[in-house]
Parts: structure tokens; C-alpha cells; sequence
């Protein structure tokens, strides 16, 4: 395939998405400006058991290397499922449907929380190019109940869309929290966003007796020319009366150290919902997304009770097939001796109840 300027924009479209190369067409944005600590010196965060980003020469070797195989998606997979959640849901239980992606609604004790909501068609700093959906979200965004609160794990496109949180304010001016340096950027776009930056280890009352723990995980971030690793990113431990909830938005597995350290401070925990999309190619995707074979691992670290798969089926970040990551799954669990329905993956619009 000739390498035209529209397949640049769209391929470099497509790895700021996945992995936050810095996207040449973006000039300056406000950055988060705050004191230092053991994972931020100053200028940028760090992760003290993690790895650097990969370089730009990796990133054009990936994209344009002559021994790429990137497998070919469906233009359109209608969706099998669609909710319409209730109003609220009182009371102990749980009620978490899947959007599609990295997008979750969870309802609890009259409260309405999204995370990472992505309701543009495209997951990139371009209209025109980059990550396209490839199915509908599974609530349309008329259908959403009141939305008191939103979680944004981290800058990268398919987890903080600046369109979808705008509509969310206008609509219904929810509370968004997020790591150090992500409100700055919501607000520098949109300041009527209600966006609070907190730093790991940070507990947040959400009312009701829910709370919200934001703790490191192995990733990295970036939106623009100049701001690489200028915004934190975050996993979530979420307390609700059915137990925690430990939410991974983005995540590699490395050793381990991440989970075990998880659920040493936090456990016991009732359930994870773990990334296995976006792994191809290992060489350049092992350092900060799990395939499925490290899920499994990461769950067992974690000793959550039970688990949910996300971060697959909605856009192509990266090499794999749409229906690798559930295949693999299946494949991982039985490896393990893990139940299967121990580690469900749902397809958007699918509904889960603890």
C-alpha cells in the first residue's frame, strides 16, 4: 500500500490513540504545574516500576515496518444488545452495563457513575482520520439516566473525549475525576467541565457511602507535541456495599507488582474489570497493554473474586483480529483452570449484577 499523506495523518492518528505519540498537529496546551514527588519530578510523571514510552523510530518501525501484519476488521458489527439503564438503582446491589470499549455505566446506592465515556465516532485528535468505532455505543447517549459522576483514567483519545464529556456537562454537569494534569487539559477545552485532579493514593468521597481510590498502574500519557507524560494516569478502586471494584482502564502487566500491590492495600476486592485488547505487536504493546494470557495473571494477583474483559471490539488501536482478545481469553482460562465464568467479557449493551 503507497504511503500517501492521508495514510500518515491516519496511521499517526491512530498510534497517538493507542499508545499517545505526540500528535504533530497539536502546538501547546496547559500542562498540570504542581510539587514534586516520587513519581513526578517537576516537569513530567513517572511510574518508579514501570518503563519508559516507547520512541517515535519505534512507533514509524510499528506503523510502516515491512513485517507488519495487521489483521482487517469489519467496516460495521451491529450490536446484539442495547440497555436502557433505569433512572437509578437503590439498595446494595450493582448494576454495571458495558458501553462498548473502555466505557461503563455502574449503578449503585442512587448513584450514576461513568468511566472513560467515549461516545465520538473516532477515537483521535482528527475528525478524519484516526480510530473509527466499528459498533454503536451500547446506550445511546439519549438513553443515559443522570450522570453524577465520571472517572477518566488517563489522556490518551479513546479514554478522555473532550466531545462526549462536553455533552455530559451540558446535559447533566456531572462531578469528573481524574489523575493530576487531565483537568487541566479538560478544562483548558471546555471550562465548564466540572473536572477534579487527584494524585494516586487519593481517596474521593462520591456520596452515598461511595468512595473512589485512585492508584498507579503501568501506563503512560500524552496528548499533544509537548506535553509526554505531563498528565498522570490512574486505575480506580471503587467501594460500593456489594464490595470494591478495581477498574483498569489501560494497563501493562510487567511483573505483577501493580496488582499484588493492589490488593495487599485494598483487598479483598469482589471485582476487577481488566483491558485484554490492543496487544499486537508484543515487541512494542508488552510494556503498556496486558494481552489476554496477562489479564488472567493479573487477575489472580489481584485475587478479585470475579472479573469483566474490556478494551477490545470497539476500535482498532492495534494488529490483532476483533475477536482475538475473546478468543484468547477463552484459550488463557482454560490454561489456568479458571472457570470461564469466572473472567466474562460482555458485548456492548450486555448488563452485569452483583
Amino acid at each position: 500500500m503507497p504511503v500517501t499523506r492521508r495514510r500518515v495523518f491516519a496511521l499517526l492518528a491512530g498510534a497517538a490513540t493507542a499508545v499517545g505519540v505526540p500528535s504533530v498537529w497539536i502546538s501547546k496546551m496547559k500542562t498540570y504545574d504542581g510539587p514534586t514527588s516520587d513519581h513526578f519530578d517537576g516537569m513530567r510523571f513517572f511510574d518508579p516500576d514501570g518503563v519508559p514510552p516507547k520512541s517515535l523510530a519505534e512507533v514509524l518501525r510499528w506503523q510502516f515496518g515491512s513485517d507488519r501484519k495487521r489483521a482487517s476488521w469489519p467496516d460495521w458489527v451491529p450490536n446484539a444488545h442495547s440497555d436502557t439503564p433505569p433512572p437509578r438503582v437503590s439498595g446494595d446491589k450493582v448494576r454495571l452495563s458495558f458501553v462498548g470499549h473502555v466505557s461503563w455505566l455502574i449503578q449503585t446506592r442512587d448513584l450514576n457513575i461513568l468511566v472513560d465515556p467515549v461516545w465520538s465516532l473516532r477515537a483521535s485528535p482528527l475528525s478524519f482520520a484516526g480510530p473509527k468505532r466499528h459498533n454503536d455505543p451500547g446506550i445511546a447517549f439519549d438513553a443515559l439516566p443522570k450522570i453524577d459522576v465520571v472517572l477518566v483514567s488517563h489522556g490518551h483519545y479513546d479514554h478522555l473525549d473532550i466531545a462526549t464529556l462536553s455533552k455530559l456537562t451540558e446535559k447533566f454537569s456531572p462531578r469528573v475525576i481524574t489523575p493530576l494534569g487531565n483537568d487541566v487539559t479538560m478544562r483548558d477545552t471546555d471550562a465548564a467541565i466540572k473536572a477534579e485532579g487527584f494524585d494516586w493514593q487519593d481517596r474521593v468521597e462520591l456520596g452515598n457511602g461511595i468512595a473512589v481510590t485512585l492508584v498507579p498502574t503501568r501506563h503512560w500519557s500524552a496528548r499533544g507535541l509537548f506535553d509526554r507524560n505531563k498528565a498522570l494516569w490512574a486505575s480506580f478502586v471503587l467501594e460500593t456495599p456489594a464490595g470494591k471494584l478495581y477498574i483498569v482502564c489501560d494497563s501493562g502487566y510487567g511483573e505483577g507488582k501493580h496488582f499484588r500491590r493492589v490488593a495487599e492495600q485494598h483487598g479483598p476486592l469482589r471485582l476487577a474489570i481488566l483491558p485484554i485488547g490492543a496487544y499486537e505487536p508484543r515487541w512494542f504493546m508488552k510494556d503498556q497493554h496486558m494481552n489476554p494470557s496477562d489479564a488472567v495473571k493479573a487477575l489472580a494477583d489481584c485475587g478479585a473474586r470475579e472479573a469483566l474483559a474490556h478494551h477490545h471490539g470497539t476500535f482498532q488501536l492495534t494488529d490483532e483480529a476483533i475477536d482475538a482478545p475473546v478468543n484468547a481469553l477463552a484459550d488463557a482460562l482454560k490454561e489456568a483452570k479458571i472457570p470461564p465464568e469466572r473472567f466474562a467479557a460482555l458485548k456492548p449493551g450486555q448488563v452485569y449484577e452483583i
